[in-house]
């Protein structure tokens, strides 16, 4: 009876824990923050918490953002951007950076730095060479730095790098293949050299969204998990592209002499617009494909077993530069007001519900901006749609995407209202030459979301309202 009993209590906490309590113990998420409009930091963390998510990787060490991390006992991964690098070529300014942003959080209830992030991909082949001899020396200065201030054993620094470091031979296909990109090989070897030296993890971006984008001759099946024609490479069949790319670093840092160095994917994950492979669907069937391998510790051919892996990303951000394509604002798995896009289990059960979202999100009043249907002169309708994206996000109209099969006059609405909202619905902001009038009717349609912005503090994109009253004036005078 009393076994009965105890079985009894142990059962609800052990099916509670089984569906809802993270058994991907690996799991990060990667949290950026280049939008116009941020939820408050605190809302984020909270967020984070409700949802048993304990780990997070930045982009930098903003100081809203650490201190609000200050407690919560997640583990981060605090960075260094790019544009930082060379300053932290400098011994001292590496030390002053760890004394401002590390060691002033290391306390009793403080920030639980676990990493610190040198660069972020900073040998990308688009950089054209830009970091490639000033990464190394602050990736030294920084562990120096770390280890100067007696935090080096607990706090590792690493360098978060693209999968283009490594490939494999055009003649050779395959992951056993896989070796340091030539151009950079040298260099390589010296910072795995080092990590190993210091007990620090590489750290590895994998993207199989990319593996489709701009290339329709690859195996769509393949990006994925539950289908891919298999790839046979010793005797190993690799079915999908993350376990085939993931092998071709392990065989790269063997060749290099650090077969057994821990791997940290720092980011991995599936966008949900911007592009015809970027969908709600797709990005649900790659993380269904992905959580229960990570809950499982499945690992990978070469490397089976536990592996530490931050989702990319958090939340979607709409002042990321589109440079990679439009899908770069729309990788979060949340929306840009901290609401779930679609049901996941971040447990790997494959339970799918949707995730806790942001509370208490205060939003502008109701009203959208729209194409006046009223308006004569079309003249200059063109410029004034060029106008609103270029100082907002109309990524959602492009080619594939959710907003795609607007009509003309919809195009207009959708680019005049994104502009509004950035501009925190400022009259003035819906202008347009007399091409825009406010409504308070949502114009959503279908897949197509007409946003109402968040309220927030954080300054917008563009100009300034009294840079586009000048440009109202002019207009007026011109016409």
């Amino acid at each position: 009876m009393g076994n009965s009993r105890f079985l009894g209590i142990l059962l609800p906490i052990f099916l509670c824990l089984y569906f809802f309590g993270g058994f991907v113990n690996g799991l990060g998420v990667n949290w950026g923050t280049m939008a116009t409009h941020k939820l408050p930091p605190k809302t984020v963390v909270q967020m984070l918490k409700d949802n048993g998510i304990k780990k997070v990787k930045l982009f930098d060490a903003d100081s809203n953002t650490m201190s609000s991390l200050a407690g919560s006992d997640l583990e981060v991964m605090v960075a260094i951007p790019n544009d930082q690098l060379l300053a932290m070529n400098s011994y001292n300014r590496a030390k002053e950076w760890v004394r401002r942003n590390i060691t002033r959080y290391n306390f009793n209830g403080g920030v639980n730095i676990k990493y610190v992030a040198v660069g972020n991909e900073p040998f990308l082949t688009s950089y054209n060479g830009s970091f490639i001899n000033i990464t190394f020396p602050a990736l030294q200065n920084i562990q120096n730095a770390l280890n100067d201030a007696g935090v080096g054993d607990s706090i590792k620094a690493t360098v978060p790098l693209n999968a283009d470091v490594y490939n494999s031979p055009d003649s050779n296909p395959v992951p056993s293949a896989g070796r340091f990109r030539t151009d950079i090989s040298g260099i390589m070897t010296q910072i795995v050299d080092y990590l190993s030296k210091n007990s620090a993890p590489f750290t590895v971006n994998i993207y199989p969204f990319l593996s489709l984008y701009g290339n329709d001759d690859f195996p769509f099946n393949y990006a994925f998990f539950d289908g891919g024609t298999p790839i046979v490479d010793n005797g190993i069949q690799y079915t999908n592209v993350f376990d085939a790319n993931f092998d071709t670093l392990v065989s790269a840092l063997k060749a290099a002499g650090h077969g057994d160095m821990t791997i940290i994917v720092g980011e991995v994950g599936w966008p949900t617009d911007g592009d015809k492979n970027g969908n709600l669907a797709n990005a649900q069937r790659f993380y269904n494909g992905l959580m229960p391998r990570l809950a499982a510790n499945k690992g990978t051919p070469l490397r089976p077993g536990y592996i530490e892996v931050y989702l990319f990303g958090l939340i979607d951000e709409d002042a990321k530069s589109i440079a990679p394509g439009n899908f770069e604002r729309h990788w979060g798995i949340y929306r840009y007001d901290g609401q779930p896009k679609f049901p996941l289990d971040l447990s790997g059960q494959n339970q799918n519900r949707f995730l806790i979202g942001a509370q208490n999100v205060e939003y502008l009043p109701q009203k959208w901006c729209m194409f006046n249907p009223n308006a004569k002169d079309l003249s200059k309708l063109a410029d004034n749609i060029n106008y609103a994206c270029t100082f907002s996000d109309c990524t959602a109209l492009g080619y594939g995407s959710s907003c795609n099969n607007l009509d003309a006059n919809g195009n207009a609405s959708y680019a005049f209202n994104m502009y509004y909202q950035v501009q925190d619905q400022s009259d003035m902001a819906c202008n347009f030459q007399g091409l825009g009038t406010v409504t308070t009717q949502n114009l959503s349609q279908g897949s197509c979301n007409f946003i109402v912005q968040i309220a927030s503090s954080s300054s917008s994109m563009g100009p300034s309202l009294v840079g586009i009253a000048f440009l109202t004036v002019l207009a007026s005078i011109v016409l």
